[in-house]
Order: structure tokens, then sequence, then C-alpha cells
């Protein structure tokens, strides 16, 4: 049998994978990464989370120029988008940031392995590329290899009429007509992206309103800004199948809670964006072999220590539980490396924010109202709109508002929720609060520069204490 060559051996480059290389690195381990793409980065990278922020900034700065610059006295005639130069920004982006995780393994002496690779042992890997296969060996393995888009049993991916999140940010032309399916963070972003590009979107959704899991406040608060923005809703329906018409397709629903046949309506296509979640990705892996357990939606199983059932074997990010996002898994990737090492790595998941990048964007963290009510927690609210923060103003974006939950009995900030202009930005201070098991009265006694956006946060702190000041 070859030798032990590597400390750990991990699967997958994405946000999990190439920071744990980095950090075991760092750490002083000898460090194996195998990434089935030529380009480092992962789904996140290449084809999620950047590529897509990229076509939100630029076609946003187009809305914003085409429908608000007259207001500001500037004026922009014969406004137009290029979407060939579109997609060449964006996927120039992508090249930039993966040539920078590149770098990073060169300069952390990371050896990267181009392949897929299946477990022999659990501590053995047999690796598949293009210039032949090879086998290693390594005292640890840490599986980091995400997740993908799935599909709906009624409409599978063709990649040309139905297509996932893979295809949409990258159609050659604007399409007349978008269905989207799914009215969670990828639908509604995709769904902003080219709106604003010009196409006639309708939303699909099996809920009752947009980003189920988010506060039932701030989700409805969002579908009435997307609303205005002229996107359409169907909440509460089930998509049972398509239809081909006239060199296009008419997309089949239900009413939810309809008997079978009852209630049939259809919305034309043509094109269909398939948004109902991401599933873990564990193809080609062989689990089986080396022992390693997953449960009955196909994610690995670990314990508080991201082991997995065989020994030497872990796992982060979308490929076990919890929410799929990649500063979890970032997180994840940071602590685990360091239990490794002996370190006291953790990942306090009370406080991972999410993010809706839409315009205006949405943010949290901590519980939503609903969740709290569930739980028989008493709670308060303190609220401050955008429209009375003077910088909000000046800037013409003043929908939304600040919500901060907070315990009745201690004051600990319980939950933070930010509907609005740069909330992603807006939300570090909550998750910092929420960190150090901050008071709303903490969040109230800060002071904060003015004119700025961090005010209206502040604002609904005060607003918390019973002593608004500006609403």
């Amino acid at each position: 049998m070859a030798e032990i060559e590597y400390d750990l051996a991990i699967i997958g480059a994405g946000p999990g994978g190439y920071t744990a290389a980095i950090r075991a690195a760092q750490l002083g381990m000898r460090v194996a990464c195998i990434e089935k793409e030529s380009q480092l980065g992962g789904t996140c990278l290449r084809l999620g989370c950047i590529p897509s922020k990229a076509l939100l900034e630029a076609t946003e700065k187009f809305s914003v120029a085409r429908e608000k610059f007259g207001a500001f006295g500037i004026q922009c005639d014969q406004l137009r988008m290029n979407l060939p130069t579109l997609l060449a920004r964006k996927d120039k982006v992508v090249e930039t940031l993966a040539q920078g995780v590149a770098g990073l393994f060169r300069k952390n002496k990371i050896e990267r392995f181009v392949g897929t690779a299946a477990l022999t042992g659990t501590d053995q890997l047999h690796i598949t590329g293009p210039t032949g296969d090879s086998t290693l060996r390594a005292r640890r393995i840490l599986i980091a290899t995400g997740s993908a888009p799935m599909e709906l049993p009624a409409l599978p991916f063709d990649g040309t009429r139905v297509i996932s999140s893979d295809q949409a940010i990258a159609l050659p032309a604007v399409p007349q007509e978008l269905v989207v399916i799914g009215a969670g963070a990828i639908g509604l972003e995709l769904s902003s992206v080219w709106s604003r590009l010009g196409a006639k979107v309708t939303i699909l959704e099996i809920h009752h309103t947009t980003l189920p899991g988010a506060d039932d406040e701030m989700g409805r608060g969002m579908e009435r800004a997307l609303k205005k923005q002229g996107l359409m809703f169907h909440f509460a329906v089930q998509v049972i199948g398509l239809r081909s018409e006239n060199g296009r397709v008419q997309v089949r629903f239900v009413p939810r809670t309809a008997t079978a046949g009852k209630g049939e309506s259809s919305v034309s296509a043509d094109v269909v964006l398939v948004a109902v979640g991401r599933r873990p990705y564990t193809r080609g892996l062989q689990l089986e072999r080396a022992g390693v357990r997953v449960d009955q939606r196909g994610r690995i199983c670990v314990n508080q220590h991201w082991q997995t059932s065989a020994p030497n074997i872990y796992a982060i990010g979308d490929v076990i539980g919890g929410a799929m996002l990649a500063h979890k898994a970032e997180d994840e990737a940071i602590a685990v490396v360091e239990r490794m090492a002996g370190k006291a790595g953790h990942v306090n998941y009370a406080t991972i924010p999410a993010v809706v990048y839409t315009a205006p964007e949405l943010a949290w963290v901590g519980s939503t109202e609903e969740q709290l009510r569930e739980k028989n927690i008493a709670y308060g609210v303190g609220k401050f709109r955008f429209a009375a923060n003077s910088r909000a103003l000046c800037m013409d974006e003043t929908e939304g508002l600040v919500k901060i939950l907070f315990d009745r009995e201690n004051d600990r900030v319980l939950g933070v929720h930010i509907l609005g202009p740069q909330a992603s930005a807006l939300i570090a201070e909550a998750v910092l609060a929420m960190e150090f098991s901050a008071s709303s009265e903490d969040l109230a006694r800060t002071c904060h520069a003015h004119p700025s956006l961090p005010e209206a946060v502040r604002e609904a702190a005060l607003a918390a204490q019973g002593r608004t000041l500006n609403s």
C-alpha cells in the first residue's frame, strides 16, 4: 500500500474546500485538493454567487440610470444594455477571482489535482483526471463537494427551454417571457436580472409568500417591492408540467390544495427557470466504500465536530445539513481544520446571516417573529423605515425598514431583519452584536456616523427602547 503522503486531502475547491485548504496549510499541514473543474472556486464562484452578483450589479445600475437618473438632473438619452459585453464582464470577474484562488494555492503550497475523487477507504482516494488515474493517501479526508440544482419531476432540465441557475447566468438573448419556479433567493435574484433587461417575468411559488423561511413581514415587503418593478407572482401553486404550443411552452400549474385536475392554469414562456432549491452533490464519491452514512435527503451525516461515521473523514458545507450558504461553508472549513490541529474551532449557527441581493436587498440574522412565537418566547420589536433616514433619502432608496427583535426579559437581540439599500453590508453590525450577546440598548447607545444608512439600525434599536428620535 502507498505511504500516506498528505495530512489532509480535500474533495472540492469551492468556498468550503479552498478555505479549508488555505487554513490547513497555514497550520503546517501538507494539503491536497481535488477539484473536477479546471477553474477553482466551485459553484459559488463559477456559476452561483459571483456571476449572479456581477449581473445584478450591472443590471441594477442600468435600471437606476433608466428610471432614476432624471430626478438627479442626469440625462441619459438612448440608454441601452449591450448583453454580450455584460456577459463578458461577468466572465472576467469570475476568471479574476478564480486566478486569485489559484494564486493562494501556490502561495500556500497546496497541491491541486484536477479530476473526480472516489473513496477507496478511510484514508485513500482514487482520482480520475484528464491526464489519467492516480491514487493518494491522507491522514484525514474532508468532503466539501457542495450542491447542485434540484429538478422538478414534471420539468426535467433540458438546458434550453427548461433551465437551472447554471444556464440562467448566461442566456445568449433576453427572453420575451420568462417563467421562474421558486420565489427563494436564487429565483428572485435571477428574475430581477432578466426583468431589468426587458423580460416579462412570472414567478410561481408553492408557498404563500416570497422567501419561505424569512420573516413573513419582510417577505411580503419584498413581494410589494418586486411587484412595483413589474414582476408577477402566483403563490400557493404547484407546477404539474409543460405543454408545447406554437414554438413556445405553456407552464401548467394548479392551486397547491386542489384535487386532481381541478383549477388548472397556465402561463406562456420562452424559457422556464427552475429555482426550487439545491441538493447535496455526492455523485461518484462512493461513500459506502468508506462507511460514510447519509440521511434520507442525501446529506452526509456528521457530528458536532463535522466528523462522518467513518474514522478520519469529515464533511462541511452544502453537502451536510443546515443553510446552503458559502459563508457558512467557509466558517465550517476554518473550524474543522482548526479542530484537526488541536485548536478550538467553533461555528455559531445562530449568527450566520442570509442575504437576498435584489433591489431592495433583504438581509437577516437570528430568529424571525414566526419562530419566536412558535417557541413561546416573549419578545419585543423595534422598527425604523428608510423613508425617515436622511442618507437613504439623498440616495433615493427609501423603500424598506430595519426590524430588531429582542427578548423582553433581558433585552438581548434575538434577530435583525433589514429590507432596504445595502442591507448586505448593514447586517454585519447586527451579526457582530448578536455574536457578543448585545442588547438593543447596546445598539441604541452606540454612536453612528451621520448621515449614513447604519443610523437606521440604531433608530430601530431606539424604537425597541421606546425612544426613537426621527420617526
